[in-house]
């Protein structure tokens, strides 16, 4: 059990998340957990990069907890700054999608039950569970500056084309923007050739989308892993076979409910390494770019810990 009494806790706010929904969940949280008897150190900056320089620097004075109040972009943020390390993350999910926040159990859009979720892990002791380390340009090691953690779902195929798309959409806002993102890009759907590596075992395939999931979900809800288990020790990578665009539209709906799986066109392996390989793909994890393919992914145990529901 950890020791019990305020706690030092750097407060990242994305100011443009949810199109700047984020603004007074930000004030709202801190005077919260300052009613709490806990020390925040709070960081608003213009835009991500900068975000990011500032919270990489204040993290260096051995804070308690860091907490990001925003959607999935701020939690890759969190992510790769605390991965690894005895410093646990929190989330007040006020995002577009909140996918880890789901996957987690946590609160969404509620600031007063996200910050009592918070203390109360805060109280108790962090849960701990796994990530996955993503490079390229030949970066397999995860202490390589060429990479990047996350701990929710790579795409690296229709869905990140989409994923890609929707971040150009300025209206409509919220989760509608994937749905049109979806009906542009179906306009434009093509099966690629992947050659796909499990564990050391390469294949060859045809396929219009390859997702790899520590967490179940993408784009605010979207079941494409549903049976990832976050603290299993594996990923579990989805593919779907080449669908004509009217099959597609009908197994698309199943995707949400997390039953597309029994599609004998749907495959799930399952590894703790894994590489994917393709011409002109791009991947996203956790909602952000990542790069081009190839792409290498290696899963580790326990090495992120969340201030979330065990």
């Amino acid at each position: 059990m950890p020791p019990s009494g305020p706690k030092h806790i750097v407060l990242a706010i994305n100011p443009t998340a949810a199109f700047g929904a984020s603004r007074p969940v930000g004030d709202e949280s801190v005077a919260k957990l300052q009613a709490l008897g806990h020390t925040v150190t709070v960081l608003k900056e213009p835009d991500f990069e900068q975000l990011l320089a500032a919270t990489k620097e204040v993290m260096l004075t051995g804070p308690d907890a860091l907490v990001v109040v925003g959607g999935d972009g701020m939690v890759s943020l969190g992510t790769g700054l605390v991965t690894g390390t005895s410093v646990p993350l929190g989330i007040i999910a006020c995002g577009t999608g909140n996918d880890m926040a789901r996957g987690l159990g946590l609160p969404l859009g509620n600031t007063s039950e996200s910050v009592r979720v918070l203390a109360e892990a805060l109280a108790r002791g962090p849960r701990v569970i796994d990530a996955a380390h993503v490079g390229w340009g030949g970066a397999t090691a995860a202490s390589s500056p060429n990479g990047r953690w996350f701990a929710g779902v790579l795409s690296a195929g229709f869905d990140a084309t989409v994923n890609e798309r929707a971040n150009q959409i300025r209206f409509p806002r919220g989760k509608s923007r994937y749905t049109v993102a979806i009906m542009i890009e179906l306009l434009r759907l093509k099966p690629v050739t992947y050659r796909l590596t499990f564990d050391g075992r390469e294949m060859t395939v045809s396929a219009l989308l390859v997702s790899v999931g520590n967490n179940v979900s993408i784009g605010g809800g979207m079941k494409v892993t549903p049976d990832a288990v976050l603290d299993d020790g594996l990923l579990d990578v989805l593919v779907v076979a080449p669908l004509s665009r009217l099959s597609f539209l009908r197994i698309f709906p199943r995707v949400f409910a997390g039953t597309h799986l029994s599609d004998p066109r749907v495959s799930i392996h399952r590894a703790k390494h894994v590489r994917i390989e393709a011409e002109g793909v791009v991947a996203y994890a956790d909602g952000e770019r990542v790069g081009s393919l190839p792409v290498d992914i290696e899963l580790h145990p326990s090495v992120l810990r969340v201030l979330a529901p065990h």
